[in-house]
């Protein structure tokens, strides 16, 4: 005789959720969704310790993609030749500019016309569809003037630049005010604007410095 087995009772399928956290656990506030070929934006930060762990895992020494702004123009204004020339005809000039890790400074010469001055760097990340000025402080005076011409007055300036800014092919434009005795002076580089390009260079790390790196970030 065949003895028929007990029915199984059917199983209902198991719930799975899925939930969103950050590095100590929390929930997301939020949960972007990305469509086919639309690229995520990862933060510097998170891309630098991703490419770290990766370069580790396969022995190789880390390297460091470090931006930096390069004037798309002679550094050293004041060594041309025509420098005099173009400050006579403009009222003011800019003589050097230097790129470091604290911003873009410079210094500017400015005909000495009266004692009350201002002088501003309008500048723009945005090819002037947004801009902002900085104003210029006074460092020391210049050559004095020789047959009655004015003299100079030397003025020291710096750009502060965001760092979500600092990417290759990011653009920087500038130029220069000078106003005294309610009268504008320009030097925007023959109508061409001064302009700064952002570039990268790569830098490997020392072995003996990868763990501090990794435990700073």
């Amino acid at each position: 005789m065949m003895q028929l087995g007990k029915k199984e009772k059917k199983r209902e399928p198991r719930r799975v959720e899925v939930r969103f956290v950050d590095a100590l656990g929390f929930d997301l506030e939020e949960v972007k969704v990305f469509r086919v070929q639309e690229d995520p934006l990862i933060p510097q930060h998170v891309m630098f310790r991703l490419l770290m762990s990766s370069e580790l895992a396969f022995g190789k020494s880390p390297e460091l993609n470090l931006p930096y702004f390069r004037p798309c123009f002679p550094e050293h204004m004041g060594a041309n030749s025509n420098f005099q020339n173009c400050l006579s005809s403009q009222g003011a000039s800019l003589e050097q500019v230097m790129c470091s890790d604290q911003g873009i400074t410079g210094t500017i010469h400015v005909h000495n016309l009266a004692n009350e001055k201002e002088v501003r760097v309008h500048y723009s990340f945005t090819n002037w569809r947004t801009h902002t000025h900085t104003t210029v402080f006074w460092v020391s005076g210049g050559h004095p003037g020789d047959c009655g011409a004015p003299g100079t007055d030397i003025f020291r300036f710096c750009l502060l630049v965001p760092p979500f800014i600092l990417r290759p092919g990011a653009i920087l434009k500038f130029a220069i005010c000078y106003n005294v005795n309610r009268c504008d002076f320009w030097d925007n580089n023959n109508g061409n604007n001064y302009k700064l390009a952002c570039h990268s260079y790569k830098v490997t790390v020392p072995r003996e410095c990868e763990d501090n790196m990794l435990h700073f970030t």
